[in-house]
């Protein structure tokens, strides 16, 4: 199991690794990484590998077999040997943007309270599609609602539960296509705001940012009909 450094600091930009493995599609395994593996909506990051005598683009991270991450590089290389350690680097403009609009997707899920079906991360913008037959009747106060919670710069902060305790709590989770990360016990919380000032429970598993101040303006885009049951959501943020 490759050690989720992304998962206990969002905001860790390189950090060392060893080499554990190869994949036979020419996908590199190291023994922790700060590259967050694509999942739950949230594109896998890219960035680069530094070594003694080296280096490789990037192009995205996924997983692999038994909680590993796989680094896949942007174009075929001789890749480096099993062993050997090195700096990895993620782009960390990209990320920051994903981070942002991931946060401000929980958002919209807060002021539009109903099951989510899907979604998709972007580095600028994003989506949630809705179990929601008619569109909102007020666009501008949905968008004016999730602005206000970023001018209240909520902290953003996370939680682990056992998997016993959110069987017992399925109205944590939002969305029914995604489920959340799970297999290891314990279920990653993400909550947005304290005590009173609580406004989003739910489990993920992505990399979200320390604030909502943080998200800056969000934009309410393009409602989608996507059946007769679903509409999707976009938003952008400035």
């Amino acid at each position: 199991m490759t050690r989720l450094l992304f998962r206990e600091d969002a905001y860790m930009r390189d950090a060392p690794g060893r080499i554990v493995a190869h994949t036979p599609e020419g996908g590199l395994v190291l023994d922790q990484t700060v590259f967050y593996a694509k999942g739950g909506g949230q594109p896998g990051d890219s960035g680069r590998l530094d070594w003694a005598g080296g280096s490789a683009l990037i192009a995205t991270a996924v997983k692999g077999d038994d909680g590993a991450v796989v680094l896949v590089p942007a174009e075929p290389v001789a890749l480096p040997p099993v062993g050997l350690y090195l700096t990895q680097r993620i782009d960390w403009e990209r990320r920051h943007r994903m981070m942002r609009v991931h946060t401000a997707l929980h958002l919209l899920s807060v002021v539009i309270p109903l099951p989510v079906t899907g979604g998709q991360i972007g580095a600028g913008s994003g989506r949630l599609d809705f179990a929601m037959p008619e569109p909102p009747e007020d666009r501008e106060a949905l968008e004016a609602e999730m602005n206000r919670m970023v001018d209240r710069d909520l902290v953003v902060s996370e939680d682990w539960i056992d998997e016993a305790v959110l069987d017992a709590s399925p109205e944590l989770v939002k969305t029914m296509s995604v489920h959340p990360p799970r297999g290891q016990g314990q279920v990653r919380l993400v909550r947005i705001g304290m005590g009173r000032d609580q406004v989003d429970l739910q489990p993920c598993g992505g990399t979200h940012v320390a604030r909502t101040g943080e998200i800056g303006r969000i934009r309410l885009g393009k409602i989608e009909n996507k059946g007769k049951q679903n509409r999707r959501v976009n938003i952008t943020l400035d």
